[in-house]
């Protein structure tokens, strides 16, 4: 991946070192932290807009049970889908909008595009970031971003160590640049890490898990991971649109709120959500076939605040 790459560091417990991550100590330290905005601001780079399709790269053995969790997922994101059915992903979306304000562009209307299903591992089980950005590539994406998904038994370099989930973008070059996405299944590697709250963390505040929406702790945690980098694929692609902080480690439109995924949420507790009456599970987003998923809060560039669906 180059420089442009985004990381999602998901542990809350982080997120003081995660806003200012910096080699000075002391009065130092402190210095560079008065001249860092505490708020997302824009830095006049590129954002995307328009229609955008989502093609979702299967990396590994996935069922098709888990491949409709998230197929369902993203075509929730549709504007107007489900709006009658709130608090909906789509109205979750919705919350991004306010990151165009600023610019003369459209919201980007987002749909459920291809599905490549790569059984083979024809890269191997242990990808580096490079393998990542080549299995992005498929298709040379125009007006569409490819999601690479990679199960429970692939391991990814930094995968569980840094990040849970990253979005980067290809090399500048004559034919244009496009941004991708990629996340990881945690569910046997490191579930306290990147599917908190359905897991028991592996540090900080010891709080009963919740209960999955779909029944998946891996792939419950995948969406939240893969909404997270949408968010913030769309407002920064390439380097220069929404962040917090510094270029090399941006706190963007949902990473800036780490842990929070409803009203009241400090760490260790995810906030006020909704419950299944049936499952127990927690949730706080209605979606496509029935479905109920858990998104993370997204900050508010205008107030300057995490604002959460419920």
């Amino acid at each position: 991946m180059d420089s442009s790459s985004h990381s999602s560091h998901l542990c809350f417990f982080l997120l003081l070192a995660l806003l200012f991550q910096s080699s000075l100590a002391g009065r130092m330290l402190q210095v560079d932290l008065e001249k860092q905005p505490l708020t997302i601001t824009y830095h006049k780079g590129a954002l995307l807009y328009g229609p955008i399709s989502l093609n979702l790269i299967w990396y590994g053995k996935f069922s098709a049970s888990q491949r409709s969790i998230v197929s369902d997922f993203v075509a929730s994101l549709s504007s107007g889908y489900h709006q009658n059915n709130k608090p909906s992903v789509s109205s979750w979306w919705a919350m991004t909008e306010k990151y165009y304000v600023q610019s003369k562009k459209m919201p980007p209307l987002l749909t459920l595009g291809d599905q490549i299903i790569d059984e083979g591992y024809s890269l191997g089980k242990s990808l580096k970031n490079s393998d990542i950005a080549a299995l992005a590539t498929k298709g040379r994406p125009r007006q569409a971003m490819n999601v690479v998904l990679t199960s429970d038994d692939v391991a990814v370099e930094g995968f569980c160590m840094s990040r849970c989930a990253t979005h980067g973008s290809s090399p500048r070059s004559k034919a244009g640049r496009f941004a991708y996405i990629w996340v990881g299944n945690s569910a046997v590697q490191c579930p306290g890490q990147c599917a908190w709250p359905f897991h028991q963390p592996v540090y900080g505040p010891q709080a009963p898990p919740l209960v999955a929406p779909n029944g998946d702790v891996g792939v419950d945690g995948m969406v939240m991971n893969l909404a997270s980098m949408i968010a913030g694929a769309v407002t920064n692609p390439f380097g220069g649109g929404f962040f917090m902080g510094p270029k090399t480690a941006p706190l963007e439109a949902a990473t800036a709120c780490p842990g929070v995924y409803g009203k009241g949420a400090y760490p260790g507790y995810a906030g006020e959500l909704l419950l299944d009456s049936v499952t127990g599970a927690s949730y706080n987003a209605n979606g496509a076939h029935g479905r109920k998923y858990l998104l993370p809060a997204i900050f508010d560039p205008l107030t300057a605040s995490c604002s959460s669906l419920v």
